[in-house]
């Protein structure tokens, strides 16, 4: 069953923020004063006082849109034309909104010759995570290990937002020098480099952005259910699986918690046990961090229980350097509303992870 856009029409009081093609906005809704989203790729600009279309589904379900409503359209103006370039693939396909873009892929793209010379990651760290609440701790633990000298590349899937102009993770990130690029692949769009898939979004990122660590994960938000089949995390089995196709050296973040309140979530959580159990068919490195004696016999027999000790290899490392390293850069991080404080042993998960990376990185 299909259900409807609720749809609202409002006057935008200022605009709060405009930076990488995501503008930030107050908009007067039927007398009330709601936050919005704008994406003037899609849309084009707004100004003060424009009237604009508003999805507004997610804020009334209160669902995981960060309480921003989406604006739709522009009432008062239309967007300039695109700028013209050769690219000719379109992301959101068959939609309203399809977007082109010129992907590395492409035979008119500058890069196309090395994406066709590819033949091998050889054995590249990629670091493949779930939430993108893992992007940050699993970077810092990567320049934590290298003293800030390893080159590492984000690689944004469609498994949850498509814009990646939407996190201000990798804008942090970015700004601070801690990212060499990025690249958006599938579906996603607004990286420094577009993809038409995961495969080729890695080898953009090994080829193009010369990168020596590899970071994967979805963009903000995740899609789940409850179910054991019904989420975007177990993408991280099927990237583990190109990444090795690939001749990359995969190394899986666990998502673990001792601070969740669902039974599902605790300890490792059952999206990690079943992408690294039944979606995974190549061997991956899982990181652990370090954690008390209690944690340690949790995690362990959930891991042995599952069966993911036989054919994926387990390394321990400290991730709390990776926490220290993001402190240093002013940079705070937060997953489901938590902070490191709140749930130490997800973020250090992410920062050991890291650390291994530079491990493994090519000097």
């Amino acid at each position: 069953m299909i259900e409807l856009i609720s749809w609202k029409k409002g006057k935008v009081s200022r605009v709060l923020e405009a930076l990488d093609h995501i503008q930030e906005l107050d908009v007067e809704v039927e007398g009330t004063l709601c936050c919005a989203w704008n994406f003037p790729l899609l849309t084009g600009d707004v100004s003060t006082g424009d009237y604009v279309y508003l999805n507004t589904t997610a804020v009334e379900k209160k669902l995981g849109s960060g309480g921003y409503h989406f604006v739709i359209a522009n009432l008062s103006r239309i967007p300039d034309p695109a700028p013209g370039d050769d690219g000719h693939i379109m992301k959101l396909r068959y939609t309203p909104y399809q977007v082109k873009v010129l992907s590395v892929e492409e035979e008119a793209s500058p890069f196309h010759q090395q994406i066709k010379d590819f033949e091998s990651l050889e054995g590249t760290p990629v670091i493949v995570g779930t939430l993108h609440s893992m992007l940050a701790p699993a970077a810092a633990g990567c320049l934590a290990a290298t003293q800030g000298r390893a080159r590492v590349a984000f690689v944004m899937t469609d498994g949850a937002a498509l814009p990646l102009t939407l996190s201000k993770t990798v804008h942090a990130l970015k700004e601070k020098g801690m990212l060499a690029g990025t690249v958006s692949a599938g579906h996603a769009f607004g990286g420094d480099l577009e993809s038409v898939n995961i495969y080729s979004g890695l080898i953009a990122a090994y080829q193009v952005l010369k990168a020596e660590i590899i970071i994967v994960t979805m963009g903000p938000g995740i899609v789940g259910t409850g179910t054991r089949w019904g989420t975007t995390a177990l993408e991280q089995g099927e990237i583990i699986n190109a990444v090795s196709v690939l001749g990359g050296q995969p190394i899986a973040v666990p998502r673990i918690s001792f601070a969740d309140a669902r039974p599902r979530h605790r300890g490792v959580s059952h999206h990690t046990l079943t992408a690294l159990e039944r979606v995974a068919l190549r061997e991956a490195i899982i990181a652990l961090p370090e954690v008390n004696t209690e944690q340690h016999d949790l995690i362990n027999k959930q891991l042995e229980e599952s069966g993911i000790l036989s054919h994926h290899r387990v390394v321990v490392r400290d991730g709390s350097p990776a926490l220290r390293y993001l402190e240093g850069q002013g940079i705070t991080v937060k997953s489901m509303g938590r902070t490191p404080v709140d749930d130490p042993v997800f973020f250090l998960a992410a920062g050991a992870a890291g650390s291994v990376a530079a491990e493994l990185r090519k000097k």
